[in-house]
């Protein structure tokens, strides 16, 4: 079905081809999940008690892992999937809790959940040297490493800091083996694992990129994103795309939780690039919208089509088999990750597009948590969360820059400012040993996110307008 190949980039090398108007142009900072624009529109949305802001900023202080008190466990080495001690907890827990201290500060102004996140992310940065385990070594990686990255950005100016260290932990730890694993995929066939272990290596190789100001890497990333032979890359996570305009999601014939984790990690890269002034929401005519409407759907227990595939496993060179997956998977409605605040709020607010299945789970969502607030396991800790709290937005205005942040003071000081958008610009175990052994239209949505009309403890039942207003013609 795919071709392996191998297009390995590391930190410093040679640029792939990049867009026209990218070369040369400055990496923006913070710029990774959130803009200065996006942490003055927090702040000063929650100083005048906005819904749903006030909400989802409870959300956040109510977590433990948000407490100025949290203190950091550094290890040499972790291991995920084998090795002793089994310790990528202690990680996943301390850069949750690196990341929430740093969002509080910039919302609420308390330097002291500031000197939280330098604290912890200074003692990893001064110890950790390597990751290892089974294959789940790469999905450590991949999260972990786009985890820290989102975490350290936004202390990046700090005093205490020390973002050179952060940016070799980023460079010499994280990125290689992610970027390994887009290339060889640890030694299989590339259809041998799913879409979500390429996502997660692509976040963090991303990420990697932006954090540590490499252009080269960055595009590394974006073409992977649109061209990639991995089942992570746009066109193999979404083969399909139906007559109704739903684009089948893959990984919807495996289970709904890696298929939800697979959506969150597609749009967390999208959102990354999008604030660097690349538009990968939009790329192949919003291929990702039509992704995520079909799983947001099928979340909510709707009825969607399935193509049957039959993908190929195994080892290059070694033992092969085959696995074919005929129809979508069961799901509960009850499950849920913090992944749709993101994502229904760029297209339907930024970009003015209709997308009621996004904003039925959004609402059905809100108000979005963190690590902690969904069980003790990794999976509660695959995404960094507090969508409602970070995402919401207002709707865009006519003649506003289509991409990109716009300048806008924070707590930390100094602005900076991109240009425009360039047009288009853990798993289940397999067979074979190390290969894989883990484990608008949209008001009425929108309104009970924000606390108007939400239904408790059910699955949010909303109607859909048969016309959506299109504002934003610039935006």
């Amino acid at each position: 079905m795919l071709k392996a190949t191998g297009i390995g980039i590391g930190i410093g090398a040679t640029a792939l081809a990049t867009p026209a108007g990218a070369a040369g142009a400055p990496l923006v900072h913070p710029g990774l999940l959130h803009t200065r624009a996006d942490l003055g529109r927090m702040a000063a949305k929650l100083k005048g008690g906005a819904r749903p802001y006030a909400a989802g900023f409870a959300k956040l202080t109510a977590n433990r892992h948000a407490q100025s008190g949290w203190r950091a466990n550094p290890q040499a080495v972790v291991y995920r999937g084998s090795g002793t001690p089994e310790n990528y907890r202690i990680l996943y827990n301390d850069i949750h809790a690196a990341y929430q201290n740093a969002l509080r500060y910039h919302v609420s102004g308390e330097e002291a959940h500031a000197d939280t996140a330098v604290a912890i992310l200074n003692a990893w940065s001064g110890k950790l040297t390597r990751l290892e385990g089974s294959a789940d070594r790469f999905l450590a990686a991949g999260l972990y490493g786009y985890q820290f990255a989102n975490a350290a950005e936004l202390v990046r100016d700090h005093g205490d800091f020390d973002l050179g260290r952060a940016q070799e932990l980023m460079s010499d730890v994280f990125h290689p083996l992610s970027d390994d694993f887009l290339t060889r995929h640890n030694g299989a066939v590339v259809t041998n694992y799913w879409p979500n272990w390429d996502l997660a290596a692509l976040a963090c190789v991303l990420a990697t990129g932006i954090f540590c100001d490499e252009r080269a890497v960055v595009e590394r990333a974006v073409e992977y994103f649109k061209h990639g032979d991995g089942m992570g890359s746009v066109k193999h996570a979404i083969p399909v795309v139906h007559e109704d305009g739903l684009g089948e999601w893959v990984e919807a014939g495996r289970d709904q939780g890696h298929a939800l984790l697979g959506v969150g990690l597609m749009g967390t890269a999208c959102e990354m690039a999008w604030n660097q002034g690349i538009d990968l929401y939009g790329y192949d005519d919003s291929r990702f919208l039509k992704g995520a409407q079909y799983v947001a759907k099928w979340a909510l227990g709707g009825d969607v089509p399935y193509t049957a595939n039959t993908r190929k496993k195994g080892a290059i060179g070694g033992w092969s088999g085959t696995e074919t997956a005929s129809d979508a998977a069961g799901v509960d409605p009850g499950m849920t990750r913090p992944i749709w605040a993101m994502i229904a709020n760029h297209y339907t607010k930024r970009r003015g597009l209709p997308a009621s299945y996004l904003t039925r789970a959004a609402a059905k969502a809100a108000p979005e948590g963190g690590g902690g607030d969904y069980g003790p396991n990794s999976g509660g800790f695959d995404q960094l969360g507090f969508g409602t709290l970070a995402f919401t937005r207002d709707r865009g205005r006519a003649g506003e820059p289509v991409g990109g942040p716009s300048p806008s003071p924070g707590p930390s000081g100094g602005s900076r400012a991109v240009g425009g958008v360039r047009p288009q610009a853990s798993a289940s175990a397999v067979g074979g040993g190390d290969l894989a052994a883990t484990g608008s239209g949209d008001a009425a949505g929108w309104a009970a996110a924000a606390g108007i009309g939400a239904v408790a403890g059910g699955l949010l039942l909303l109607r859909r307008r048969d016309r959506v207003l299109r504002r934003g013609a610039g935006e």
